[in-house]
């Protein structure tokens, strides 16, 4: 049909109940009767519990009850993946604390001041316990074991074959870096409201990304039925991966509801998001890259420290999936070595954030070039550019066993420098170096692939065109903030002729979506999409049959076209212009028009893409500046601008964030320095400054719209960008590394070592223990993506 508004820039449709305040939240959900939950959390990081006293709590005015593991028959389980199946998680503490933030009792009340005041009054002895922070620490003999029953504090490992894959190489470039521990801080923290139903079921809504994974796993864990289970998701405040499965708070919520035979709710506050909420990263990488003299890379061996945090949290385990996986990134490296060991600490667990595993894997790999470029005396564009795969091989299958579908790594390379004016920023900086000026401009570069809908899969799609000529559309995919109503409506409006503001979207209410995965490894649009795009399709067919009937026509002769005047879908009959029907008329002639299916596509997709940051930075205080950075992201097909574009600016701010500004800080005790807002320093838009987000487009042949994901590219590219300029900007100074986040007072040290002789090599020996973990054979593969 003639007219596509597919590729064009539409405003989002849902931002109208945000922007003024009528968006539905846990928080201000209605819930009459309703009783609220206080969490009476561990102060130590590690410590025996030797008695809890709650009779004082209980009895405080508007408590209704407190609770404890011993009150409660509350199932230990695991989050969204099993790292290690000994350590399930119990979500109320037995025995012993191993972090601090970690729920041991729980207050209910009549209101959320009643519980925080009693929660005041529970009385918990504890004996202490060393803590162990540093998971290199932790790997040491005689580490203080926060399970002595295991008798280490290896959660998990892979080792690769003990081939040498340096054995070729001319030149060998090493590196220990560190991509440190973020809190993922959406806008909206945790939060759970459980009303229990007639006959033993549960209504729960839930700030979740996964709304059906989570009436899985409730339904499971409390012997339910699916059936028996409905879950909600209302507005949610942002996921990025901290909002994946059924977490401690949310068992105990459900369990507290059928206990009392209540509704309760749980909101988290902002310092119990920070401290409780799985954070994100946390990986130490031992990279070492071997080359020739002339920058071919013969072999990269790459030795990973993931911190899971207590209770192996699943983000650990990421080092083994798409860290592993993504690994080669970019380039044709003929041999690999890989190993991975998840080690347990007495800190928050570890989860997922924006990219799980992938940014992560660009990082280490992106910096190792520059590293590279610096001993060969190349220009960090040139020693990509030597190493790139060759567009014409794909697809093709890595050391590590993504099948790449499509990609051409210098096409976005190239717009990049362009935009940036390369050559122009090299000579103001070498004008600077020349004249001596404390404020010195580095570039830095990027180029990256990246795992969107790891594995691929199945996801649900529905389309009804209702008798008035209206449609209703639903997905399996649950979007916080994505722009999923707009585009969802854009494929079906654009396939059907309906007007978008004729179409209502549903979305994350397990009993409207019969199925679904959710959102997660930015899937959305080419798994959701493509359902609803292929429902309209056969909600077309069914429309095109009964229009046939109507009109007295064969099927074949009846097509839909859009009337000139109204921009309407219209049926008409080929060769027989002025007789026509409406949506209206057709869908009118029976039972409503339907279609639910599900789409599936036969693997992942690989988006890629370039970036250029330029920043300042000053040699005396060792204050960074950006100055600008150019982000060339390709997504496959483009279906709407002004979405992507977003989607590359909030990606960009949290890539931003990470190399210059975030980082979660316990002290030696396990005590995080970082609880508060007031001392973690996640940038404003005030912060930031104005950034350049641009695309190329290269369809992939995985699914029919060809198109990739792009919520978490920008992350995955922005990050190793930002710190390669910094560190590019003080090479005259002989500074080689600096670890993420390349704060001031980190840069002001580079400095003040590198003047006086003093700068630390970036390499040191890996722990020992990588050459005890079980070896991986050659070609077995992690599993593809991170469905984060």
């Amino acid at each position: 049909m003639a007219g596509s508004i597919l590729g064009t820039s539409v405003r989002r449709v849902e931002d109208l109940d945000l922007i003024t305040g009528a968006g539905t939240y846990v928080g201000n959900l209605p819930l009459d009767g309703g009783l609220y939950l206080h969490f009476v959390r561990s102060p130590l990081a590690h410590g025996r519990i030797t008695g809890i006293a709650t009779a004082a709590a209980a009895a405080a005015p508007g408590v209704v009850a407190v609770f404890t593991a011993d009150d409660l028959d509350l199932p230990a389980h695991h989050g969204l993946m099993v790292v290690n199946p000994d350590l399930p998680r119990p979500p109320l503490a037995t025995g012993r604390v191993r972090f601090v933030g970690e729920a041991v009792a729980v207050v209910v009340a009549e209101s959320a001041a009643a519980g925080a005041d009693a929660a005041e009054l529970v009385e918990v002895d504890y004996e202490p316990l060393p803590a162990v922070v540093d998971p290199e620490a932790a790997l040491e003999p005689g580490a203080e074991l926060p399970y002595p029953e295991l008798g280490g504090n290896l959660a998990a490992g892979i080792r690769a074959p003990d081939d040498d894959v340096l054995a070729d190489a001319e030149v060998v470039v090493r590196a220990r870096m560190v991509n440190q521990r973020l809190a993922v801080l959406p806008m909206e923290g945790n939060a759970i409201a459980v009303r229990p139903e007639h006959g033993g079921g549960l209504t729960i809504w839930v700030s979740t990304q996964m709304p059906h994974g989570f009436r899985a796993q409730a339904a499971t864990l409390f012997g339910l039925t699916d059936e028996q289970v409905r879950v909600i998701t209302p507005h949610v405040g942002g996921g990025f991966g901290g909002k994946a499965g059924m977490l401690a708070e949310h068992t105990t919520a459900v369990a507290v509801a059928r206990t009392l035979d209540r509704p309760v709710r749980w909101v988290e506050t902002r310092s119990e998001n920070l401290v409780s909420m799985p954070h994100g990263r946390a990986q130490i990488a031992y990279y070492e890259l071997g080359l020739t003299r002339a920058g071919r890379i013969t072999g990269l061996r790459a030795r990973v420290v993931a911190d899971s945090g207590a209770y192996a949290g699943f983000g650990g385990g990421l080092a083994m999936g798409p860290t592993y996986t993504m690994s080669q990134g970019v380039y044709d490296i003929p041999k690999l070595g890989y190993d991975a060991a998840v080690v347990l600490t007495t800190t928050t667990p570890v989860g997922a954030f924006r990219g799980a595993g992938r940014p992560e894997a660009t990082a280490h790999l992106e910096r190792m070039m520059d590293l590279a470029a610096a001993e060969l005396g190349l220009d960090p564009v040139e020693i990509r550019r030597r190493n790139l795969l060759d567009p014409a091989a794909f697809p093709l299958t890595t050391i590590p066993g993504a099948r790449y579908d499509v990609g051409d790594y210098d096409l976005p390379l190239r717009e990049a420098l362009r935009l940036v004016d390369y050559d122009r920023v090299r000579e103001e900086q070498a004008a600077r170096r020349e004249s001596g000026d404390p404020v010195q401009v580095g570039a830095g570069i990027s180029v990256y692939v990246e795992i969107t809908a790891g594995g691929g899969g199945s996801e649900f799609g529905s389309v009804t065109v209702h008798a008035d000529g209206s449609a209703t559309i639903s997905a399996g995919t649950s979007g916080h903030g994505q722009g999923h109503p707009t585009a969802f409506a854009m494929l079906a409006g654009d396939r059907l002729g309906i007007p978008m503001e004729n179409i209502t979207f549903v979305q994350s209410d397990t009993a409207l979506v019969p199925r679904g995965s959710g959102t997660g490894g930015s899937r959305s649009l080419q798994m959701g999409g493509n359902a609803v795009r292929a429902a309209a399709d056969d909600v077309l067919e069914q429309a095109r049959r009964r229009a046939a009937a109507l009109l007295e026509a064969a099927v074949d002769d009846v097509q839909l076209s859009r009337n000139d005047e109204t921009g309407d879908g219209e049926f008409g009959v080929s060769g027989v212009p002025g007789v026509t029907l409406t949506w209206t008329q057709v869908a009118s002639a029976g039972e409503d028009l339907h279609a639910g299916l599900d789409f599936r596509q036969a693997g992942a997709t690989f988006p890629f893409g370039a970036h250029v940051s330029v920043v300042e930075v000053d040699t005396d205080t060792g204050k960074v500046t950006p100055r600008r950075h150019v982000a060339v992201d390709d997504c496959g097909r483009v279906l709407n601008p002004l979405l992507v574009e977003g989607q590359q600016h909030g990606g960009l701010a949290q890539g931003v964030a990470q190399a210059l500004y975030e980082e979660v800080v316990f002290d030696a005790d396990g005590q995080p320095l970082t609880a508060t807002l007031a001392d973690y320093r996640m940038p404003t838009a005030a912060d930031l400054f104005a950034f350049e987000a641009s695309t190329t487009e290269t369809p992939t042949p995985m699914n029919p719209l060809g198109a990739k994901g792009i919520g978490e590219s920008a992350t995955v590219g922005a990050t190793p960008a930002v710190q390669n300029a910094v560190i590019d900007a003080l090479a005259p100074l002989g500074v080689r590394h600096i670890d993420l986040p390349c704060t001031p007072e980190r840069v002001w040290r580079a400095v003040r070592h590198a003047r006086a002789g003093t700068l630390p090599d970036p390499w040191r020996e890996p722990p020992a223990i990588f050459a005890t973990l079980p070896v991986r054979g050659r070609a077995t593969a992690a599993p593809e993506g991170g469905e984060i």
